[in-house]
């Protein structure tokens, strides 16, 4: 049976993906000593909240014409592959604005996530967006009224400095890769997916992701994130409290403006209203402080949450029924917020490598030596579980 081009580049591009993903296998943050509060789920992953899933595309090739591409997407779909029929409660919060971030007029109004958050370059979130709802046309039903209707959520930060960003490289049968290659277990983090050629602290950066268990009078729950880091000066860096930043400082030309943006998404088990999301994604700026940054004029910090529970009220009835904590139970869902995307971030730093990108601009990745022996310098060392 003969397989069509679109086929054979859909296969080579999901196998490239997986090839890039297993060489940057190696040391996360935990693995170098950096000490984190919390406890960690067991893979320590955005993927510890039953149900969600995660698929990236890597794009990284080195044109005839000399530029070079060093791009992705990254999708998260909360259900899985019922993300495509049952909405999730979400939220979401703008810290600085200087970004994109589709479909989050819809949350805001309806409290509801309707189908995967996408990640990828600037220029790419239009062809992210068709491919998006071509996808859900080609494997979902249309809803009651008959429509195949959807506002897919996309975000981006700016990999223009390593990416030959407008050479459009992401395409749509790369967005349909991610969405069907999408799966639980470990994410792949640093060079890979929509971080492909991120840069953040002027160090390499990219994608990054954490867990944290929280306890609820005997109630086991899990918050995840996992965040496209670009953002921040190298001087505001701090890593377990320490000054890394001032500690090694940056010969890199680009400057010190915060220029660059994060998106960060939170997923959580526990049974929460969409007004109850909008506070949970607030909470992921708190991590974001603790790296330093102070969400810079020209940084896009554009974060959103969703509960995965109450999948029974997404039905057709016309009175829903929904479970919620009550609000005085919040407190230990924001501080893990807090605590697994400051560990995101760290992870995305740490698991990125050296990168050569277009038209001779590099970007190096944190030094895992230094850090350590920064660590052990300041008395931070330590050895927490991965």
């Amino acid at each position: 049976m003969a397989i069509g081009f679109r086929a054979v580049r859909n296969i080579l591009t999901l196998f490239a993906a997986f090839a890039i993903s297993i060489a940057h296998a190696g040391p996360r943050a935990r693995d170098l000593g950096v000490p984190f509060e919390g406890s960690p789920g067991p893979l320590n992953a955005i993927t510890d909240v039953a149900g969600v899933t995660v698929g990236q595309v890597t794009l990284i090739e080195d044109l005839a014409d000399g530029h070079k591409v060093r791009t992705g997407v990254t999708a998260i779909l909360p259900r899985g592959r019922d993300s495509i029929e049952t909405p999730a409660f979400a939220g979401s919060f703008v810290l600085n604005g200087a970004g994109e971030m589709t479909g989050r007029a819809w949350i805001e109004e309806s409290g509801m996530l309707e189908g995967p958050v996408m990640l990828t370059n600037t220029h790419s979130v239009g062809t992210v967006h068709q491919a998006t709802i071509d996808w859900r046309i080609r494997h979902g039903n249309p809803d009651s009224s008959g429509y195949w209707w959807s506002t897919p959520v996309v975000a981006e930060t700016w990999d223009g400095e390593l990416n030959d960003i407008n050479g459009f490289h992401v395409k749509p049968e790369h967005v349909f890769a991610a969405l069907d290659g999408a799966a639980g277990g470990p994410v792949a983090e640093g060079n890979v997916g929509g971080g492909t050629g991120m840069i953040c602290h002027n160090f390499k950066c990219g994608i990054g992701t954490s867990s944290r268990r929280v306890d609820l009078d005997g109630h086991g729950y899990t918050v995840g994130a996992l965040v496209q880091a670009n953002y921040g000066t190298r001087s505001a860096l701090r890593i377990a409290g320490i000054p890394v930043g001032q500690e090694l400082p940056s010969a890199a030309k680009r400057g010190e403006a915060d220029s660059g943006s994060i998106i960060i998404v939170v997923a959580t088990d526990a049974p929460l209203l969409p007004t109850q999301l909008d506070r949970i994604a607030k909470r992921a700026g708190m991590g974001l402080a603790r790296m330093g940054s102070f969400a810079g004029n020209g940084s896009g910090d554009i974060f959103v949450a969703f509960s995965t529970a109450n999948a029974k009220a997404m039905d057709s009835t016309k009175i829903h029924t929904a479970e919620f904590l009550d609000n005085s139970n919040l407190d230990a869902l924001f501080e893990a917020t807090a605590q697994a995307t400051e560990e995101a971030i760290v992870n995305a730093m740490v698991a990125a490598r050296d990168m050569i990108g277009n038209e001779g601009h590099s970007a190096k990745a944190l030094p895992h030596d230094a850090l350590q022996s920064l660590l052990k310098r300041y008395g931070r060392a330590g050895n927490t579980p991965r």
